[in-house]
């Protein structure tokens, strides 16, 4: 694995820290494609119970590193789509990663940074962070980052962030649902250990399946079929292993044994 990306498992936590502090952060073809293969590792790594994204330095991530772009400014229209294609395969295996992922965003999140933010389940950050969709500054428009920062903050909010390219702070970014929770610097760390106390004591299957069934919902226009999926889903959760022991860990007054692990 490259300096680029700092790999580290603490018991089931996997944390990937994005290592350009010089830089902060940004993104160039190797950075993205780093981060795809540790994330699809990730995915199938069954030690993996929660996966920690955050950043070295100053800023959590600046978005496009400004010679990569230079580069790309150079090359031809076909080279373009294929260097965003693999931005865009990033974005949606963090997206889909079937294991609940958190943000740490302890500083400035700029372009795809703020897309990185917005694949994530949990994002938490603290006052000194900024934000901003600023491509639009340049001529150009968020398009591989869209589906996802539009699905946490809504097509309202996005039309006005999109087009401006202004900055915004972290308590707006709290108000339009970019992020969950800001707390103060000293306390970031408290908020995150938190978030994945929580996630320990959640059955593993059911907390890695949590933004599958969020999706299919969001997604379903035919409620009947909706319904039928939903009572299936619950139906095999209920008799499946982990089911049945977090039933009757319930019933028992007892913990279910996932929370011992690790």
């Amino acid at each position: 694995m490259s300096d680029a990306l700092l790999v580290e498992l603490r018991g089931p936590v996997l944390e990937l820290r994005l290592n350009r502090p010089d830089l902060h952060n940004a993104f160039d073809a190797g950075l993205i494609a780093i981060l795809t293969r540790a994330l699809e590792a990730a995915a199938d790594d069954e030690r993996v119970r929660a996966v920690l994204l955050s950043g070295s330095g100053a800023s959590f991530s600046a978005g496009a590193d400004l010679q990569w772009m230079r580069g790309m400014a150079a090359a031809s229209e076909e080279e373009n789509r294929q260097d965003s294609l693999a931005l865009a395969r990033l974005m949606r295996t963090l997206d889909e990663l079937p294991r609940p992922t958190l943000a740490r965003v302890h500083g400035p999140a700029f372009g795809g940074g703020v897309g990185l933010v917005a694949c994530c389940d949990i994002a938490i950050a603290t006052p000194q962070a900024r934000f901003g969709l600023t491509e639009s500054r340049l001529g150009l428009l968020p398009a591989v980052i869209s589906p996802y920062v539009i699905d946490a903050i809504g097509p309202r909010q996005a039309r006005r962030w999109f087009a401006t390219g202004e900055h915004f702070d972290a308590a707006t970014a709290q108000a339009i649902g970019l992020v969950h929770e800001v707390v103060e610097a000293d306390a970031l760390d408290a908020a995150i250990a938190r978030q994945l106390d929580l996630l320990g004591k959640a059955g593993p299957i059911a907390a890695a399946s949590a933004k599958s069934l969020v999706r299919r919902v969001h997604a379903g226009t035919d409620r009947d079929v909706l319904d039928a999926d939903n009572a299936a889903l619950i139906a095999r959760l209920r008799v499946s292993p982990e089911g049945q022991e977090g039933l009757g860990a319930f019933l028992e007054k007892r913990a279910p044994s996932w929370t011992t692990r690790g």
